[in-house]
């Protein structure tokens, strides 16, 4: 990855891009207070060599009335040397509103533009430091009064000298350029510590998380779940999510594993058990026809067995390939098929006491095949839970009509379910309190039920025993 493109390299060149526009708001006024400095050293250097020319002129005069303010005899060439030293063109002094000049210098230079620096705001001497650095006329010559240094035993009230306009912009390009190379150095300092540190604490976790979810993209099952660690920051939360939803989808991914061989099995099996079936149907109806009283009243209960059993076959895969059937539904005398729900239950049983409370007059429109392993699901689970633990014998089946359907409740005398199991009592291979058991049963009755536009609904479970409920609402005319 380029370092245009990648992350760190972005915050880089921002980085070296915000420390030179700071620069840049600071180097104005900087720029500014230097030509101030600059021009107040020059009066100052001014100030020193009229304190010098006023010494000359005592020594050479010794007369204490004199005027130091006269102009001395001239001498041209320590008049140029004390010019140069002082790095002006002339110089002159201010006393009670008079001017007095102590270096003339040439007289032929023409003053473009006069400065009084007492006089100036800020504003005004950042207008004049860029005017100065922007137009570079090295041919103009300014005039610059200002008071002189008060601790350098001034001479008169202000101090005027002339310069060369050049002069003073070559002066400011110097100090330009070498704050120019003071804030890169700055920046490329400030920029790389800032790419060191977002390189480590930033960039090299977030790669981390990218090169974790592209490798659990690849390979799901293969790849090494993320390590989130102990910190407290956004990266270590988003860490610790990626790592619960790979573990997430890793658990998800073997479940359906599973019931993808599950389904492979369920299908060989299938075939097989069709097969067996058909032959205990062609038995039954050789048992429907014997004389025996016992046998002619048990025969036709056990053909709808076998045919409820051979038709579950058909349906078995619809379970892990797609979702039920939807019911066909018709008007089903609850008792009735409550009743062989008692004769499926206790024939296997045998142990359990299955009572029936429901009006002949309460019927239901359902799917009597679907309505059937709703109940008998139910009335199973009851039962493997009392035989299991060997607590309660009774399982009580009533129905009501309520105004829109019918409510059928299945309740037992048995040891009640934990609160454990109560969170995903209708998820299939998690619901289930018992050992060895899949969970599908509940999951299957609730799925039935929803399909009719009902439901199964837990309304109790205590040490005493559990109910359920089952809704199922009447057709719309």
């Amino acid at each position: 990855m380029s370092l245009i493109r990648s992350l760190s390299g972005r915050l880089l060149i921002l980085t070296i891009i915000f420390v030179m526009l700071a620069e840049i708001l600071i180097f104005v006024p900087s720029l500014a207070r230097f030509r101030e400095d600059y021009l107040r050293e020059r009066l100052a250097a001014a100030n020193i060599v009229a304190i010098a020319m006023r010494g000359r002129e005592e020594d050479l005069t010794q007369d204490t009335d004199i005027d130091y303010f006269a102009v001395p005899p001239r001498n041209e060439s320590l008049e140029t040397r004390l010019l140069r030293s002082a790095e002006v063109r002339s110089i002159a002094l201010k006393e009670g509103g008079r001017r007095f000049p102590v270096l003339r210098g040439d007289l032929r230079d023409p003053v473009a533009e006069t400065f009084t620096l007492d006089d100036d705001t800020f504003l005004d001497k950042i207008v004049d430091a860029v005017t100065v650095f922007v137009r570079r006329d090295s041919d103009r010559v300014i005039r610059v009064i200002g008071a002189p240094d008060v601790e350098r035993t001034p001479m008169g009230d202000a101090v005027e000298i002339t310069l060369s306009e050049g002069q003073l912009c070559n002066a400011m390009l110097d100090f330009g350029l070498r704050i120019l190379k003071l804030s890169l150095v700055i920046s490329l300092l400030t920029a790389t510590l800032v790419f060191l540190s977002l390189n480590r604490w930033l960039v090299r976790p977030i790669r981390r998380l990218i090169e974790a979810m592209t490798d659990f993209r690849q390979s799901p099952e293969a790849a090494r779940i993320i390590d989130p660690g102990m910190g407290r920051t956004e990266l270590d939360d988003a860490a610790r999510e990626l790592s619960s939803m790979q573990t997430e989808v890793r658990a998800s991914l073997a479940q359906k594993s599973r019931l993808a061989s599950l389904g492979e099995a369920v299908a060989k099996i299938n075939h097989d058990l069709r097969n067996m079936l058909a032959t205990a149907q062609l038995l039954a109806d050789r048992l429907e026809r014997s004389d025996d009283p016992l046998v002619k009243r048990t025969a036709p209960k056990l053909l709808r067995s076998l045919d409820r059993a051979s038709d579950l076959c058909t349906r078995t895969l619809t379970f892990g390939s797609a979702d039920e059937p939807a019911p066909v539904r018709r008007r089903v005398r609850l008792s009735t098929l409550i009743e062989e729900v008692r004769d499926a239950v206790v024939a296997e049983t045998g142990g359990i006491d299955l009572t029936v409370d429901v009006p002949d007059d309460i019927y239901a429109e359902a799917d009597p095949d679907q309505l059937f392993r709703i109940l008998q699901n139910l009335t199973r689970n009851a039962e493997q839970a009392m035989t299991g633990t060997g607590k309660g014998s009774t399982i009580a089946i009533t129905a009501a009509r309520k105004a829109d359907g019918v409510a059928i409740d299945v309740t037992d005398d048995g040891p009640g379910m934990p609160k454990t199991a109560r969170e995903n009592l209708f998820t299939a291979f998690r619901g289930s309190v018992r050992k060895g058991g899949t969970g599908l049963g509940l999951h299957i009755s609730r799925e039935l039920a929803r399909g009719h536009g009902g439901d199964v609904a837990l309304l109790d479970s205590t040490s005493d025993g559990t109910t359920f409920r089952v809704t199922i609402p009447d057709m719309l005319a």
